[in-house]
C-alpha cells in the first residue's frame, strides 16, 4: 500500500513502519490525555503514565487487551497491599519502593506461571516490555498513596486505566493508523488543540456534576 512519500522515505532508511506509526500516534494519546485533564477533569497519573500504559496495552497483543488489564489491576492491588503491609515499619522511602516493586514482580511472575500451568500461553507469553511498564507504575502509585493517601491513589489508577483503554482503541483504530501514514502533517493539529486546551478557562465535566446544585441557583 502507498504511502506519504515522508512515510516511504523514512521506512526507506530503515525505520521500521510500526515505529514511525507509534510516533506519530504519541502526539495523538499526549492531546488526549490534555482533553481529558482540562475538559473532562479526570486527572490520572500526569500526562506521561496513562501514554505509557496506552503502547504497554498495545503491546499486549496478540494476546488481547484483556490479560494487559489484568496485569494493571494485579499491579494496583499487590501494590496497595504492599503498601499497607509496610506501613508501619518506618522505612525510608526508596527501600519501601524497591521492596514493594520486587512484591509486585514475583506476584506478575507467579501469576504468569499460573497462566502457563493453567493452559492460558497468551498471559504466559506476554513479552517483557509491557510488563515492565506495568510495575514501573507502582512507583508512582505508592508514591501517590503516601502523598495523598490510598484512595486517592486508587482513583487515579483507575482513570488513568479508563484514558489507556481509550486511548488503546484510538490507536488499534485503522482508519486513523491508514489516515497518518498518509497525512503525517496531521500530527501538527494537536498542536493547535493543544494551544487551545492551554487557554481552557471554562468547567470540567466532571465540575458541573459536582457543582451541579449551585449551577442550579444561578
Amino acid at each position: 500500500m502507498p504511502y506519504h512519500p515522508l512515510i516511504t522515505f523514512i521506512v526507506a532508511q530503515g525505520v521500521p513502519l510500526q515505529t514511525v506509526t507509534l510516533l506519530l500516534m504519541l502526539p495523538i494519546i499526549a492531546t488526549l490525555v490534555a482533553f481529558f485533564r482540562q475538559v473532562i477533569g479526570i486527572k490520572a497519573f500526569g500526562i506521561y503514565t496513562p501514554s505509557l500504559i496506552t503502547f504497554a496495552l498495545i503491546a499486549f497483543d496478540p494476546n488481547g487487551i484483556k490479560y494487559g488489564i489484568a496485569i494493571f489491576v494485579s499491579v494496583i492491588l499487590v501494590g496497595m497491599i504492599s503498601r499497607l503491609a509496610l506501613k508501619h515499619s518506618r522505612l525510608l522511602y526508596l527501600p519501601r519502593v524497591a521492596i514493594t516493586l520486587s512484591i509486585v514482580s514475583l506476584s506478575i511472575l507467579g501469576i504468569l506461571v499460573l497462566g502457563g500451568h493453567q493452559q492460558r500461553t497468551g498471559l504466559a507469553s506476554i513479552s517483557i516490555f509491557p510488563l515492565l511498564i506495568m510495575i514501573t507504575l507502582t512507583e508512582k502509585f505508592v508514591a501517590t498513596q503516601i502523598e495523598k493517601g490510598s484512595r486517592v491513589a486508587f482513583i487515579l489508577a483507575i482513570e488513568t486505566l479508563i484514558i489507556s483503554v481509550i486511548g488503546y482503541y484510538l490507536v488499534s483504530w485503522n482508519a486513523l493508523e491508514t489516515l497518518l501514514l498518509n497525512f503525517p502533517w496531521i500530527v501538527l493539529v494537536t498542536f493547535l488543540i493543544n494551544f487551545s486546551l492551554g487557554k481552557w478557562t471554562g468547567l470540567r465535566v466532571t465540575e458541573y456534576f459536582r457543582f451541579r446544585k449551585i449551577l442550579r441557583h444561578l
